[in-house]
């Protein structure tokens, strides 16, 4: 069995993909991040389609942090895509957005994230809440359960 703590990173924003992977790196929250740019890199990752073709759906990320405002798929629709496929939808995903709509976070709940950020703008607290978030959902929550996935 794969041990590795696995996040799925969706940000296309290249300051705040560094900021976000800095911190978990600072905080031993991940050995293993993988990083997609845009929204139809995140879902082929998910989907285990195109160049993540060889991945399987047996070891899903623990969280997925889920940028909204994303080039080719937006985040609101990669959350649609994870939380209405069966094999998906057990899969943890904290929205982390710069986003101050309300009508964002009022869908990505009636989507179902599980969580929803805004991301600050001071770095200190920027740091601070990647390590909450870390310290949250890949050590005190408890993953769903491989049937969960079914």
């Amino acid at each position: 069995m794969n041990t590795a703590i696995e996040i799925l990173l969706v940000e296309d924003n290249p300051n705040d993909l560094e900021l976000t992977l800095l911190a978990l790196k600072r905080h031993n929250f991940a050995n293993n991040i993988h990083v997609a740019r845009d929204g139809e890199e995140a879902l082929d990752f998910l989907f285990c389609r195109g160049p993540h073709s060889h991945r399987t759906f047996d070891s899903p990320p623990k969280v997925v942090l889920l940028d909204l405002k994303l080039p080719k798929v937006d985040g609101l629709e990669v959350l649609r895509a994870i939380k209405n496929d069966p094999r998906t939808k057990a899969v943890p995903v904290v929205v982390m957005t710069s986003s101050r709509q309300q009508k964002d976070m009022i869908e990505g709940y009636q989507l179902g994230v599980n969580s929803y950020i805004q991301k600050p703008i001071n770095f200190a607290d920027f740091q601070e809440i990647i390590r909450q978030l870390g310290y949250y959902w890949l050590v005190i929550n408890q993953p769903a359960p491989a049937d969960a996935f079914k």
